[in-house]
């Protein structure tokens, strides 16, 4: 008895041990944990294609790193960048532009709004509705908006330093993963077989599967409805094109699709007397809305065997819960969480079934 109770508290110990050094080793690493996290994302979701340029390259790993690095450099950097110089270099006219909405009037809609079919109507009635306001009521409800969208542009050119480490950081950790890959697989399918046996080495692949799909069929799917966006907008001579491309990327990857920048857009081209590329724009943005309901599901499927009522719940909880990051942490934990599950319950009928028949 006394055997058993030492080795209890003996267990006891070691468990809280080993729990406090963890607690202490993430609490230390919290300042890099964004960086590596996003590191890991980046490299599980094209791990496959720098094997290609690593064969293509004569099979040196840290060739073949440098130009995953420089893809990654061209993929990230440049779309911010680009975007961040639009707010600076037209952060006047943006100014002025959300102050002029105190004096905005709502026209009368346009007849062409009421024959689209399905949704003319309805429109019609809002747009009718809003222009009904009076002045000063419309402005009232337009102005918090306006100041939410100034205090989140200044907010985040302020935060341009502390973007530019974390981005930096999550260069470092790239390099470094994609050099040490499979030394890395390894070592986590190890922890996780030690914890949940031959369920665990699943779950590690399964995770990889999960990443690589959102990547292929949510990013992928953005970057399409995004190139899209910038091509109606570029013809329409749409001001802003740039920034106004890189809000339809982050709002497509959020799974509202760049429709409501590409109808705002068109809206504005009606009231600039514009009617009939108003017309063609509304009609384009319409296209460009749907287009991910094809696009999508096909991708997800080619990048992995996975269900969309996991992808799209995971996607869309994963942001609301823990932002931008959670477009992948989401779908991850929601793969692996349905692959325990199955396994245990199908285990367990089989377990039932054996002792049934005996």
């Amino acid at each position: 008895m006394t055997n058993s109770t030492d080795e209890i508290v003996r267990v006891t110990v070691a468990v809280l041990v080993v729990s406090a050094l963890i607690a202490a080793s993430l609490w230390i690493l919290r300042p890099f944990l964004p960086a590596l996290i996003w590191a890991a994302m980046i490299v599980v979701a094209t791990w496959p294609l720098m094997l290609s340029i690593e064969k293509k390259l004569w099979g040196r790993r840290r060739l073949a790193t440098a130009v995953m690095i420089c893809l990654i450099l061209l993929v990230f950097v440049l779309p911010v960048s680009l975007a961040f110089g639009a707010i600076v270099k037209n952060g006047g006219q943006i100014l002025n532009w959300l102050q002029s909405l105190g004096n905005f009037t709502m026209p009368q809609a346009p007849h062409w709004l009421n024959d689209l079919p399905f949704i003319g109507k309805k429109l019609t009635a809002r747009w009718q509705e809003i222009a009904a306001l009076a002045p000063a009521e419309l402005r009232a409800r337009l102005l918090p908006y306006a100041g939410i969208v100034l205090k989140w542009l200044l907010g985040q050119l302020g935060n341009i330093g502390s973007i530019f480490v974390h981005f930096l950081l999550t260069l470092i950790i790239s390099t470094i993963l994609y050099l040490k890959g499979e030394a890395t697989t390894q070592g986590m399918k190890n922890f996780a077989e030690f914890i949940a046996g031959n369920r665990g080495r699943e779950s590690i692949t399964l995770a990889g599967q999960a990443i690589r799909a959102v990547a292929t069929g949510v990013i992928v799917t953005a970057l399409v409805q995004s190139a899209f966006a910038w091509a109606g907008l570029a013809v329409a001579a749409v001001p802003y094109t740039s920034l106004l491309t890189a809000v339809c990327f982050l709002l497509a990857v959020a799974q509202l699709g760049p429709g409501p920048v590409l109808v705002a857009a068109a809206f504005w081209l009606y009231w600039t007397g514009k009617p009939g590329v108003a017309a063609a724009l509304f009609v384009w943005a319409l296209l460009v809305q749907v287009i991910d309901n094809i696009i999508r599901p096909v991708l997800i499927r080619k990048a992995g065997n996975m269900s969309l009522l996991l992808i799209i719940p995971g996607v869309v909880g994963g942001l609301i819960a823990v932002g931008f990051i959670g477009i992948f942490i989401g779908p991850v934990v929601l793969a692996i969480a349905h692959t325990l599950f199955s396994t245990w319950v199908r285990k367990s009928e089989a377990d039932t079934s054996q002792n049934i028949l005996r």
